[in-house]
Formats: structure tokens, sequence, C-alpha cells
């Protein structure tokens, strides 16, 4: 394929395809709360998305003291993991990201999770034989809203922001592809409404990957790639 025709597929992981935003959500009210600071879930669920620091900067204020802050990022970890062998896909996640190499896409996982969360939550997907590429933390500076993960998933798989869609969950991921030009295509299935997600320049919004997939021949995803 000439390098003008080649096309790809930006996947946020992290409630997009893997149900974890309630779950970051459940851990880090109990990391904030045995550090002494009541914030309601409600806040902290609208904060997923973000790198640690950003989340801590959203839910307690961008003039708190950071000095405590790798305790707490430490915190949350151990209480993540003890769901990792609970983890599961979103509805139809595996179906779509196969569907997407099927019809020619480079996949590529636009994740700002560490190296150990990308593998378990690349367990959780069970698509491997269709991802063509992934990133994670130690591949961008800044997390998003910053658009670095995304620029970062672009030079892996030797793409351009004219070339892909991505597609994710948050208002976050509106907003970083938006830095890039790159289409930004929503599901809800993280918990954020479908109208925040087209505040945030999403051009169309799904339920999940499933709904996705069963309209994907009229999608941005078959128009743009």
């Amino acid at each position: 394929m000439a390098e003008r025709d080649r096309r790809g597929v930006l996947f946020d992981v992290d409630g997009t395809l893997v149900d974890t935003v309630y779950i970051h959500t459940a851990c880090w009210s109990e990391t904030l709360r045995q550090a002494g600071h009541d914030v309601p879930m409600a806040k902290v669920h609208r904060g997923i998305g973000l790198g640690s620091g950003e989340l801590l900067d959203h839910v307690l204020g961008a003039g708190r003291d950071r000095e405590d802050d790798e305790r707490l990022k430490t915190v949350h970890l151990g209480l993540y993991q003890q769901y990792w062998a609970r983890l599961r896909p979103l509805p139809g996640a595996a179906d779509l990201v196969r569907a997407c190499a099927a019809r020619g896409r480079s996949v590529v996982l636009a994740s700002s999770a560490s190296a150990d969360e990308l593998a378990v939550l690349r367990a959780a997907l069970d698509a491997d034989d269709a991802i063509a590429e992934a990133t994670s933390a130690s591949d961008a500076e800044a997390a998003k809203p910053a658009p670095d993960i995304l620029q970062a998933a672009l030079d892996a798989a030797s793409l351009r922001a004219d070339q892909v869609v991505f597609v994710g969950d948050a208002v976050w991921d509106g907003h970083a592809a938006g830095k890039l030009d790159i289409p930004f295509v929503g599901v809800t299935c993280g918990g954020t409404s479908a109208a925040e997600l087209r505040d945030a320049g999403a051009v169309a919004v799904y339920a999940d990957p499933a709904g996705l997939l069963a309209e994907f021949d009229d999608s941005v995803l078959a128009e743009r790639t």
C-alpha cells in the first residue's frame, strides 16, 4: 500500500475498549479518602482519562501541595491491581478492533497507562492479533488533554493525523484529538454523556464499540479510513 493510502484507527483503551472507568473512580476515591480528601465520586469520575497528576489537579485544585502525589499514585495502583484479574472488554471491543484490521487499517492503542497496566488491558481485550502498535505512559511527556500520547501513537505507526480517526470515551480524548486535528469518535460506555462528548469535539457518538461496529460502514471510520 502506498504511503499516501495508509490509514489507521487510534483507540483509547480505558473506558473505550476495556471496562475500567468506574473501577478507577472507586480506587481514586478511596485513595483520596485515605488521604483525608472528601471528594464526591462524580467529580473523580469526570477526571478519569487525565494523567494522575492532572486528575489530582482536577479534583483538588491546581494550587494544591504536590508533595504527596507519588504516595497517592502508589495507593491508587495498589487498589487497582486488586481488580486486574477481573477486567473485561466492553461490548464488541475485540470485534471492532479486528474489523478495523480486516479492512486494512493500522490499529494503534493510544494509551497513557503504564506498561504493566497496558499489558493487563491487552490481555483483557484479547485482540493482539489485530493490533499494530501500542503506546504507554513512557512514550509521552504529558498526559491528556495534551496531545502527546496521540502523537506518539502516530509516530509508532508511521501515520499522519490526516490518515487516522481516534476513538475514545472521555472529553479529554476529544480535547487531545482536537489539538492535532484528528477526527474524534466518542463512545459513552465510560460514563460520559453524548452531549459532553460532542461538546468536546466528537463528530459522532456511539454507546460502545459494538454500536460503532454495527454502523461501521456508515461511520467516519469508513469515510476517513
